[in-house]
């Protein structure tokens, strides 16, 4: 498999951290040479949150070029759009889940907050694959991620990386209530058609 790059985030709070860990725990799983590196020390700030995974036989660095990132996962709009601009590559992919944690610039009125019609159009100039993902019902807002990560299965995002792997990847982190919980938001986006 030729080098696979993903790019996650998202601010500190979102399950950047468990969302990331779980694609790099079902790739193993999927036997796929895999090199991971995340930021967290913002995470107790509600700064930016960043993990990148790069995938693949001639990986040497799990940091990811600017401009080569083949997939970009995000938790968070504004974030969504930051990183399409500056790590994604050209008609690479973006899936992003719609809610908006404002950056501190946006709270001082010192920019305005990034619509989603921008980020369309964004990626429309760029011939950047993008699906904006929401639910309305979801239980507990902590859960998105797992939304987010049903929606990566489902659209087939992650080249080699099947459901089994994903469910094995949950198994290793979480146990109980939790793993209950986090798996059927995750097989309810996966089952939609």
């Amino acid at each position: 498999m030729k080098a696979f790059n993903i790019y996650l985030t998202g601010v500190g709070g979102q399950g950047i951290g468990l969302i990331s860990e779980m694609i790099l725990r079902a790739a193993d799983h999927a036997k796929i040479p895999v090199k991971s590196v995340d930021t967290h020390g913002l995470a107790q700030r509600g700064g930016i949150v960043v993990s990148q995974i790069r995938m693949g036989e001639a990986v040497h660095s799990p940091l990811i070029p600017k401009g080569k990132a083949n997939l970009v996962i995000s938790l968070e709009r504004h974030e969504a759009l930051r990183a399409a601009a500056t790590v994604l590559q050209d008609k690479g992919q973006l899936i992003y889940y719609d809610t908006l944690w404002q950056p501190l610039s946006v709270r001082l009125d010192e920019s305005r907050q990034v619509t989603m019609e921008e980020v369309q159009g964004y990626c429309r100039k760029r011939g950047i694959a993008v699906w904006s993902v929401f639910q309305a019902d979801l239980p507990d807002i902590r859960m998105q991620n797992m939304v987010l990560l049903g929606e990566v299965h489902r659209l087939d995002l992650i080249p080699y990386v099947e459901l089994d792997h994903y469910r094995l990847a949950m198994e290793d982190l979480m146990t109980g209530k939790m793993l209950e919980k986090n798996m059927s938001i995750f097989e309810n986006r996966v089952s939609r058609s």
